[in-house]
This record gives C-alpha cells, structure tokens and sequence, in this order.
C-alpha cells in the first residue's frame, strides 16, 4: 500500500476484479479518502463489460462516487507520443492502456493496478504504484 498520495488512479482490470469481489483494498482506501480518478477509456470498458444488473449497478455506484479525469486535445497527443516512445523501446501498449498511463503522469498519480504490462512501462516512465 502507499503512503503518500494525492489521487489515485485505476485501471480496468482492477475496477473489474473490485466489483466482482473479493475487493481491493487499495480502491476502497481511494474511495474512501475521495481520491480515486477514473480515466474516460476505463468508464467506458468498465460500461461495455456490464452485462448483469448488479454489475452495472456496481459499477454506476463507483462512477458517482469516483472523478472521471477530463482530457483535452494535448492529453490525446500525448497518448500518442507516448505510445511511439515505448514502441522503440519494445513495449507495445494498446492505446487504452497508453492512456491509463497518461492519465497517471497528467495528474502525477498512484498506479492501482493488477495488470503486468505497467510493470514494463514502469522501465520507462515513473511510475508509482499502489
């Protein structure tokens, strides 16, 4: 668990293992403190993947209590960059993902994450993890 931290930010895959259980405690210390930041393209998974009802009422119940990080133009361009970037090094990161990562640097955040993949991109860029 960190220890210091301003906001937080999720990645799909662990918004997905929180709702179907058992929880991450890292998300609910992020809720609780009302730091947790939702990148657009995760909502968006997070709303694709909602196929039962108490999935999508878990899931519209985190998306009241949690912020959505609002991007403009250079955050997409950025995306961009960063993607080629960590292509000339070997990492080839989907752009959801590159956005996650993004959205890390934009609001300098904590990582929560599950997924390996920011464990590679983390030779790269600083990232801090939860």
């Amino acid at each position: 668990m960190w220890t210091s931290f301003v906001v937080a930010v999720a990645d799909t895959s662990v918004i997905i293992d929180h709702v179907h259980g058992p929880r991450v405690d890292a998300i609910d210390l992020a809720l609780a403190n009302d730091i947790l930041i939702l990148p657009p393209l995760v909502i968006s998974e997070l709303v694709t993947g909602a196929a039962r009802d108490e999935e999508k009422r878990a899931i519209a119940e985190l998306m009241s209590i949690a912020k959505m990080h609002e991007t403009d133009l250079r955050h997409w361009v950025a995306v961009g960059d960063l993607r080629r970037e960590l292509a000339r090094h070997g990492v080839n990161l989907t752009i959801p993902d590159a956005h996650v990562v993004q959205c890390v640097i934009d609001l300098d955040a904590t990582l929560i994450t599950r997924d390996k993949v920011f464990q590679l991109v983390a030779k790269h860029v600083p990232l801090r993890f939860a």
